[in-house]
């Protein structure tokens, strides 16, 4: 049956019809007081979704990655080091992009499905005397493995460090608790196309007071994405370029349900859907890649059954149902299978996804073992 696909992947995530309404609608300038207006509305509840008062909050029209490229660019000098905490490709990628500006970058990883324990940063920092790591990069949610590292703590020893806190909140930030000011939060980005809603192509940034200190001792080149051009056109409530005008009116939309839904309320439903996810793909008899404790609200990834291939089950999925569900990345591609549980996803979508998952890995197990059975 036409267009009665279902996205159940990181994201880009399903999109609510009244959002693809406002996509639909005539654009309207981007310099008028009409844009202004909602621009600026769009700013408010960015600061209600991230639980700050004191961070400034910018929207570009780019993806996550180029949120991550100008969070390293405007606070970084050549030279700096740069302590990056990994526990996926996500994390990872943040280390590449602070080697390309020039930083003298340490890594701290964990294997596939962990996090990082708090203590193990803390006891890196107080080992660095001289102050030497001047930021440090860290993923809430890892999209690649559905692991979330403890961010509250995370954030806390940091601060006391003094380095300044870079945080990948693509997939937490509208699905997990998040609170910039409490938690000393420096730099955050986030992405449109998983809990606010939207289509892929807006990024946001918050960034704290302190986080302006390194921006003036920045000396790393930056033009597009350059915070004090930001700054002055926010004072201004505009935008110095030219923004994705529909996508900020469908944001302005999407807020209204976050908002309407209460933010206590959007992050019990993401708690309430991993936990039904988990446990019916446990009863299932399936292996999660993560363990309970450390499992993100927004992402799980799954290990196939014995004997049956992962690109068999995603073609299961699309084929018999018309469902989309993600491949493991890097090193584990073709390993793992990743079903999203963020934004526009209600109980109904777990339930069904959990009664195709069973019909799917029943089908393929059957035929795995009539191939078997035909070669003996």
């Amino acid at each position: 049956m036409q267009d009665k696909s279902f996205l159940m992947i990181p994201g880009p995530t399903p999109v609510p019809e009244s959002v693809l309404v406002e996509l639909a609608r005539h654009p309207i300038g981007h310099r008028s007081k009409e844009f202004s207006d909602i621009f600026m509305s769009c700013i408010e509840d960015l600061k209600w979704l991230g639980k700050t008062k004191n961070s400034d909050v910018f929207i570009y029209t780019a993806s996550g990655t180029g949120a991550m490229e100008a969070a390293i660019a405007n606070s970084l000098s050549p030279g700096d080091k740069v302590l990056s905490l990994v526990i996926g490709v996500f994390g990872k990628r943040f280390s590449q992009i602070a080697q390309t500006f020039g930083a003298n970058v340490e890594i701290i990883s964990a294997e596939p499905g962990k996090v990082i324990a708090p203590n193990t940063l803390e006891q890196r920092l107080a080992e660095d005397k001289n102050k030497e790591i001047k930021i440090v990069t860290v993923t809430h949610s890892e999209t690649s493995t559905g692991a979330a590292n403890d961010l509250e703590k995370m954030g806390k020893i940091v601060k006391a460090h003094g380095a300044l806190l870079i945080v990948d909140a693509v997939t937490s930030l509208g699905c997990m608790n998040l609170e910039i000011d409490n938690w000393g939060l420096d730099i955050v980005i986030s992405g449109s196309q998983k809990g606010f809603m939207i289509p892929p192509g807006l990024s946001f940034i918050y960034v704290s007071q302190k986080a302006w200190d390194f921006y003036k001792r920045s000396k790393c080149p930056k033009f597009y994405w350059d915070f004090g051009k930001q700054k002055k056109s926010l004072d201004e409530q505009t935008t110095p370029f030219t923004p994705n005008v529909s996508f900020i009116c469908s944001l302005k939309k999407a807020f209204e349900m976050m908002k309407n839904e209460g933010l206590e309320n959007l992050i019990k439903r993401h708690d309430r859907l991993k936990n039904r996810l988990r446990a019916g793909l446990k009863e299932l008899g399936l292996n999660l890649l993560t363990e309970d404790k450390d499992a993100s609200a927004a992402i799980t990834a799954i290990y196939p059954p014995e004997g049956v291939s992962v690109p068999d089950i995603r073609a299961a999925y699309k084929k018999d149902w018309d469902i989309t569900v993600a491949n493991g990345q890097d090193t584990l591609k073709d390993k793992i299978f990743r079903v999203g549980h963020l934004g526009f996803v209600s109980d109904r979508d777990i339930e069904m996804t959990l009664t195709v998952t069973e019909k799917v890995i029943k089908k393929l197990s059957a035929n795995n073992l009539q191939l078997t059975a035909g070669k003996k």
